[in-house]
């Protein structure tokens, strides 16, 4: 009776969840969107992944740090791994190709099936957005010096694909999810849609996120092993990123 009331006393409110994640994101792309009206000179992706290393990362971070020393006296990551369980190198891996691969087939059948339902508004949505701010627009890129774009590659790749993942894994997974353990087996879920609505800077593709996020999110709930859910997040972007350095470089 003790450790289950200890368990509600450590869960967070639904309000206090939402200001957590919705918060900090509304604050990153408030900045991002005046940054880059106030300026071109910079790639607005790398305007993007600046801001986030200066705004989102640090946040969610401190969130994490200052829980684990209000818990266990020193700051550290350890309340992003509450009952994490140790496993084998090659189960993780295993169980981040076998996730990658289901995010295979989610790309080539739910994702253009999406895309063709939200066309419509973001193609209003680009009549408003100047062309600075879409990162698929190579063309507009390309106006930028060899230096620049190679700043620009190298900086998306290690915020992309190492920084940015790990940090909103440990963040999301690994803190949040564990604060609201209430909810059971439902708790990977609430947070997978609420990691993917905080994406304001990419707002046509929830439905593909939630849909290859979530089996990530439950096996790494249920093997109580977040670096699934890492290795998992850091090879999707790995390929989104890899497809956005070729196009740089090709087109």
């Amino acid at each position: 009776m003790k450790k289950s009331i200890l368990n509600i006393q450590e869960n967070i409110s639904l309000t206090k969840l939402l200001g957590l994640i919705f918060i900090p994101t509304s604050l990153l792309t408030i900045a991002y969107i005046i940054v880059g009206q106030l300026q071109n000179t910079i790639p607005s992706i790398l305007v993007f992944f600046m801001l986030a290393t200066m705004i989102l990362f640090p946040i969610e971070l401190v969130v994490v740090l200052r829980a684990s020393k209000k818990k266990y006296g020193n700051y550290s990551l350890k309340s992003a791994f509450v009952n994490h369980k140790k496993m084998s190198w090659w189960k993780i891996f295993i169980y981040g190709l076998l996730l990658f691969g289901f995010a295979g087939l989610v790309s080539v059948t739910i994702a253009p099936l999406e895309k063709m339902l939200t066309e419509p508004l973001a193609d209003k949505l680009s009549h408003i957005m100047p062309a600075y701010f879409d990162w698929n627009n190579m063309e507009y890129l390309k106006q930028y010096s060899k230096n620049t774009l190679l700043i620009t590659c190298v900086a998306y790749f290690v915020l992309n694909v190492i920084i940015g993942p790990i940090v909103e894994e440990l963040f999301f997974r690994g803190y949040l999810t564990s604060k609201i353990s209430r909810f059971r087996k439902w708790a990977p879920f609430i947070i997978t849609v609420l990691f993917s609505l905080y994406h304001f800077w990419l707002p046509f593709n929830n439905l593909f996120r939630i849909i290859i996020f979530l089996p990530a999110a439950y096996f790494a709930w249920k093997e109580k092993n977040i670096y699934i859910s890492i290795l998992f997040h850091c090879l999707c972007n790995l390929i989104s990123t890899i497809s956005f350095i070729v196009a740089v470089y090709t087109v």
